[in-house]
C-alpha cells in the first residue's frame, strides 16, 4: 500500500512550537536546534555592531538593515533565521514590523557552530545561492576567519576572506575596513 504523501511544513508549523523554539523549514522539512551558545552570540552581537554601526544608518555609507537572528521566508516551504542578515535601505524602505521577512535579503552571514555546521553549508547555503541573496559570509569564530562569496548566476564565489589581526574591506561592505578581530573578540 502506498503511503501519503508527506505534508510538507511551513511557516505556520513554526509558529505552533513554544515560542522560544528556534526552527527553520527548508524545502518543507522543520528543523529544530538548540539556542546558540554565549560565545556564539556575542559574535553575532559584534557582527551587529562593527558591521551593522557603520552601515545600518540612514545615509552612511549607502544604507542597509542589519538584523540578528529574523525569520526570513523565501518561500511557502522555505523560512531559514540567518545569524546576521542585511538588506540595502534602497530595496527595503522601512523595517517590517512583522516576522517573517518575505524580502530576499541582500546579504547573510552565518556563524560556524558545531551543532549547525553541516546544516549551513548542506542546507542554508544553497538555499541562499537558489534565491538570489547577493552575498554570503561564512564565518568561524575558532579559526577567527570570515570568507565572503558573491552569488554568481546561483553559486558562490569567493570575493575574499580575512582573519584575526587584519582589517578588512570584505564585499559588500568595502567601504570601511572590518577589524576582524573585533567581530571575535580579544583573545
Amino acid at each position: 500500500m502506498a503511503q501519503p504523501p508527506r505534508k510538507l511544513a511551513t511557516y505556520d508549523d513554526i509558529l505552533r512550537l513554544p515560542p522560544d523554539a528556534r526552527a527553520e523549514v527548508i524545502a518543507g522539512v522543520l528543523y529544530e536546534h538548540a539556542s546558540p551558545r554565549p560565545r556564539h552570540q556575542r559574535v553575532q552581537a559584534a557582527f551587529g555592531r562593527y558591521v551593522g554601526g557603520p552601515f545600518d544608518q540612514d545615509d552612511e555609507p549607502g544604507g542597509w538593515w542589519i538584523l540578528v537572528d529574523t525569520d526570513v521566508r523565501f518561500s511557502m516551504h522555505d523560512t531559514v533565521r540567518p545569524d546576521v542578515v542585511g538588506w540595502r535601505r534602497e530595496r527595503m524602505r522601512q523595517l517590517p514590523e512583522d516576522r517573517p521577512v518575505d524580502l530576499v535579503p541582500d546579504w547573510v552571514c552565518e556563524i560556524r557552530s558545531a551543532s549547525t555546521a553541516s546544516h549551513d553549508v548542506l542546507r542554508k547555503r544553497p538555499l541562499y545561492a537558489q534565491h538570489g541573496v547577493g552575498w554570503f559570509w561564512a564565518a568561524d569564530p575558532e579559526a577567527r576567519v570570515v570568507e565572503s562569496f558573491v552569488n554568481r548566476d546561483g553559486l558562490w564565489v569567493a570575493q575574499g576572506a580575512a582573519g584575526d589581526g587584519e582589517l578588512a574591506p570584505l564585499p559588500p561592505f568595502h567601504a570601511v575596513e572590518i577589524d576582524i578581530t573585533r567581530l571575535f573578540g580579544r583573545v
